[in-house]
């Protein structure tokens, strides 16, 4: 069936192959491509339909979205034409996160307004409450470990969900969670926190401050409290609150499903009504969930099959040695989140990169300070070239900025890539400084000449945006991870490609050893997995015996993998802030170096291979050393 997108069309229903309505003679196909099939939903900012892609071969599902301002009775059409603008614009940067549909459109036909987005086939919680009944504790340490990672995304780019709810997060066929339906959403910028806006939301999961139009990135994680109450009571969270007593009493209505202390204590913190008694952030509740170590009955009982499985192996694994790798010095200056450090090939220069919009130079002999460099937008990745001479940048904005080392001055901005603020994640330079590497939320990885900064060429083939990317020692290979599940490995001079590295959810992190045949990979799962350059073929898979109590947690993915200089040790880091070393040729666990307060982002190690550094969300670079 077609379905009319003219909202006032007495009979929207049409046949399948018709072009256009029989009734009102509007188009059905959307940009000549998109047909409606049937509504599916509609609220105070306009109507949802499931549609088709005509284009395609297979003619794949997806969701056209139609922005009816009178819905909201907004009628300043242009005030309404920029708030939907502005929709797209968020929709389309958050998008590059796997757990929040892609934008595949945003177009404005037949005076209306429209965003087509990413179908997920299957069931919002709300839905798998009514068919299954109250969950159990561990669906709510999934969800917990499983959204908390989203949130921390979304208010890292200062925007506030603000409609957190049963009916906006979708389990997949295949069991991921997707959190949907930004249109309430507001990015916060500056002062804006401290700004009374416009109340919103869906009253019983609101925090109390959200209703008085004051919402903060807290209100997201007590909406979030309230969910998890509801799906475990079935009961709306107005009545799990005495307004005599003025305390939650959710509790009383448990019914033969008990909650353990450390749950009760994290949820309660949730959805404290005060502010100033609430979690702050995702991170902070994340960290809590894994230091009490919020292990299910079921979760026990799977880690001791699994250390059962590997008895045999016992005595081969050789016991960790943390007092050979110490925590030597500090670095502290950021404001924000340190997304990337590199350091200078002569092993005295340490630059960084962060959310607060500065790249740093440090001084590796000192630990001091040297230089600030101001991008302005978040800086998330950032590279030294191979002379010393250049720092490369990319930022949110999509645009890769080259700075001479000893001036701190501007040599040029590199703009390869498009899209609305998609963002350059990741850049390496070629080995003879001719040619910078780049990719990100475009999905696409380019090749860009330095000294012109003109575009050489553009490789295609992930689906997902690309978050990592390496370059072989030799200069001929380049492998890039995409959050799409592969990596692929490319010929640098032509664009080739020469494989395609596909387990699951690998691509997350890569790098070549130095010799350049083994290629490591990390996962959403924890997975740590090598493979052979030349065959393509998987070597082997790392396995932690710490990590194993995380694995049901999609939190805990594989952030960052590099192989020392001497390609003996890998060092890994996941979302507990953890840093994991591996022996290459035992591949086997040596060591865990811990002190960060959140996840580690970025790994580096000095020419030697005798110091490792580390940056972290919790604003600190850490400097590690080998005694």
């Amino acid at each position: 069936m077609s379905y009319c997108l003219n909202p006032d069309c007495p009979q929207p229903e049409n046949q399948n192959n018709a072009q256009t309505c029989l009734t009102c003679g509007t188009k059905l196909l959307l940009k000549k491509r998109y047909r409606a099939v049937k509504p599916i939903g509609q609220g105070g900012f306009g109507r949802t339909f499931l549609a088709v892609d005509e284009n395609k071969p297979s003619k794949s599902a997806c969701v056209i979205k139609q922005f009816l301002p009178q819905a909201q009775g907004t009628n300043n059409s242009q005030q309404a034409a920029k708030l939907f603008q502005q929709e797209a614009l968020r929709l389309n940067n958050l998008g590059q996160h796997d757990q929040i549909p892609n934008l595949l459109e945003y177009l404005t036909e037949e005076s209306h307004q429209y965003l087509v987005q990413e179908y997920i086939d299957g069931h919002n919680l709300a839905q798998i409450l009514a068919e299954q009944g109250t969950f159990k504790e561990q669906q709510i340490w999934e969800l917990l470990n499983s959204l908390l990672p989203v949130l921390e995304f979304i208010h890292d780019r200062e925007v506030i969900h603000r409609d957190i709810k049963p009916q906006n997060i979708i389990r997949s066929r295949n069991g991921k969670l997707y959190l949907v339906d930004f249109g309430a959403a507001k990015v916060l910028t500056g002062t804006a926190l401290l700004q009374t806006g416009t109340s919103i939301g869906t009253p019983e999961f609101v925090a109390p401050e959200q209703i008085r139009g004051k919402a903060t990135y807290s209100s997201d994680l007590y909406s979030l409290g309230t969910t998890c109450i509801y799906l475990l009571t079935e009961i709306s969270p107005f009545d799990l609150f005495d307004i005599s007593e003025y305390t939650w009493v959710w509790r009383q209505y448990l019914v033969d499903n008990p909650v353990s202390d450390k749950l009760s204590n994290i949820l309660d913190k949730l959805i404290e009504n005060a502010t100033s008694r609430r979690y702050q952030s995702a991170t902070e509740v994340l960290k809590d969930i894994h230091s009490q170590s919020a292990l299910t009955v079921s979760d026990k009982q799977s880690v001791s099959e699994k250390k059962s499985n590997k008895v045999s192996n016992r005595s081969k694994i050789k016991p960790f040695n943390n007092s050979s790798w110490q925590c030597i010095d500090t670095l502290t200056a950021h404001k924000k989140s340190i997304t990337s450090i590199d350091i200078s090939p002569d092993g005295k220069l340490l630059v960084s990169g962060s959310h607060d919009g500065t790249i740093k130079l440090w001084s590796i002999n000192t630990g001091k300070l040297i230089s600030r460099l101001y991008n302005g937008r978040s800086v998330y990745t950032v590279a030294f070239s191979p002379d010393g001479s250049i720092i490369a940048s990319g930022d949110s904005a999509n645009k890769i900025k080259l700075w001479h080392v000893n001036s701190g001055k501007k040599i040029r901005i590199i703009k390869a890539h498009q899209g609305f603020f998609t963002g350059v994640y990741c850049l390496k330079f070629s080995r003879e400084d001719q040619i910078i590497v780049s990719a990100g939320g475009d999905k696409t990885v380019k090749l860009s000449d330095v000294n012109t900064g003109k575009l050489i060429r553009t490789l295609k083939n992930h689906n997902k945006l690309i978050r990592c990317l390496d370059i072989s020692p030799d200069g001929k290979l380049i492998v890039s991870a995409s959050v799409d599940g592969t990596a692929i490995i490319w010929e640098l001079n032509t664009g080739k490609i020469l494989k395609i590295l596909d387990a699951f959810d690998i691509g997350r992190s890569v790098a070549f050893s130095p010799d350049g045949q083994i290629i490591a990979t990390g996962s959403d799962n924890n997975t740590i997995k090598l493979w052979e350059v030349i065959s393509g073929q998987e070597i082997c898979t790392l396995d932690s015996e710490n990590w194993t109590k995380y694995l049901n947690f999609s939190a805990n993915w594989v952030r960052y993998v590099i192989f020392s200089p001497n390609g003996e040790i890998l060092a890994t880091t996941n979302y507990s802030g953890d840093i994991k070393l591996w022996d290459i040729n035992t591949k086997q666990e040596i060591s865990t170096l811990t002190g960060h307060l959140a996840k580690v982002n970025s790994l580096a190690f000095s020419p030697d291979g005798q110091t490792l550094f580390s940056a972290s969300k919790d604003q600190t670079i850490k400097i590690w050393r080998h005694e």
